[in-house]
Parts: C-alpha cells; sequence; structure tokens
C-alpha cells in the first residue's frame, strides 16, 4: 500500500518549524538541502535566500514529514489559509497525549484532546508556525489505519 507523506511550505521558517518538529517525534532528518546546494550560472540563487530549506525530511515511523521554504521571488505562502491538515494516528493515548501537547506548544487549540462522540480520543491545533494538525487515537484500529 503507498504511504502518504504530507509537504509543508514556509516562509522562511521551515529549519526553526524542522527542528522544532524533531524535539517532539524525535529521529534524525532524511536528508536538508538548502538552495545554495542547487545554486548553478544557470540557476542562480540570491545571496539572502541561499541558507533557506530548499527540502528537508523527516522519517516518522513508516512516513515522511517534509518542507520547504518558499522563495520570496514566488509571493508568499499564506499561513492563515485553510490548509488541509495533518492527521496523526497515535499508538495509544499516552502517545496522543504527549504528541498533541508537544506540537500545540505555542500554538491555537481548535479542539482540547478528549473522547470523541465517535469513539475515539481526538483533537485539533494550529501549532505555532501555522500548520494545522489532527492528533487522533482509535482504539479499535490500535493506531492503525
Amino acid at each position: 500500500m503507498a504511504l502518504i507523506n504530507p509537504h509543508i511550505n514556509f516562509n522562511g521558517n521551515a529549519e526553526e518549524a524542522f527542528l522544532f518538529y524533531k524535539s517532539v517525534f524525535g529521529g534524525e532528518f532524511a536528508k536538508i538541502m538548502r538552495f545554495k546546494d542547487i545554486s548553478s550560472p544557470e540557476y542562480p540563487i540570491a545571496e539572502n535566500e541561499a541558507n533557506k530549506i530548499m527540502h528537508i525530511a523527516l522519517p516518522i515511523g513508516k512516513n515522511i514529514l517534509m518542507g520547504n521554504d518558499v522563495p520570496e521571488s514566488m509571493g508568499q505562502v499564506n499561513e492563515n489559509e485553510n490548509r488541509s491538515k495533518i492527521a496523526i494516528s497515535a499508538e495509544n493515548r499516552e502517545e496522543a497525549d504527549k504528541l498533541f501537547s508537544g506540537l500545540s506548544a505555542g500554538g491555537t487549540i481548535e479542539v482540547p484532546i478528549d473522547d470523541s462522540p465517535w469513539g475515539s480520543y481526538f483533537g485539533m491545533f494550529r501549532d505555532k508556525f501555522g500548520i494545522e494538525w489532527i492528533v487522533d487515537f482509535d482504539p479499535k484500529y490500535n493506531g492503525k489505519v
């Protein structure tokens, strides 16, 4: 079965966001590329964008969370737009609580994590970088969807 790996665009703070995500999920980055790494005479990179993230990947279980900074020449990412949410299926309530607490730190909680009417342990928030997350533990699936 195919895996779905979310990819997030940032306005120059991708590295800060991914260091935060790494502090919550653990692990090591599989790849970090900066715009200066792809600079060439055919594709020159502005000095103010050279150290920004062209691609970053953080393995989380069997999935990979990916992201990048959008070059200023392409315009700003609307951080308050209605983006799709990143859904995490936790393996147990303790993991759900840890991830919800860690990722929502400094953000805005939309739905506090609690037992839901449909039988799962569920919460929703926007993290301090404007990314929307869902954390869910459904005991019927033991964290496997």
